[in-house]
């Protein structure tokens, strides 16, 4: 019913930036917060950044001042501009969305594929 597709990763050398796009489809009536997530292979899966419907965003300490999501709720699409990327930044990358959907009563998260991003010399 809802569909959630990244974009935008790909190989970067220490110092580099990269930006992450997600696209939300389907039977969307509103959409809460979206959210990035990664994961490392043999690592749990962490939330890198939150954004609110209302652009009010939460990060954690590790990508605090390197990371910054943005949203176009016109769109149903989130961002996330990475800069000053490290090699501990190597994950794959998931969107999350909240999403109120047509035809169903409450929230409901959403996650996309994922997308690698890469960071090494």
């Amino acid at each position: 019913q809802v569909q959630l597709v990244e974009s935008g990763g790909g190989l970067v050398q220490p110092g580099g930036s990269l930006r992450l796009s997600c696209v939300a489809s389907g039977n969307i009536v509103i959409i809460n917060d979206m959210a990035w997530y990664r994961q490392a292979p043999g690592k749990q899966r962490d939330m890198v950044a939150v954004i609110g419907s209302g652009g009010n965003t939460n990060y954690p300490e590790s990508v605090k001042g390197r990371f910054t999501a943005s949203r176009d709720n016109s769109k149903n699409t989130v961002y996330l501009q990475m800069n000053s990327l490290k090699p501990e930044d190597t994950a794959v990358y998931y969107c999350k969305a909240r999403v109120w959907v047509l035809g169903r009563t409450g929230w409901y998260d959403y996650w996309g594929q994922g997308t690698q991003v890469t960071v090494s010399s």
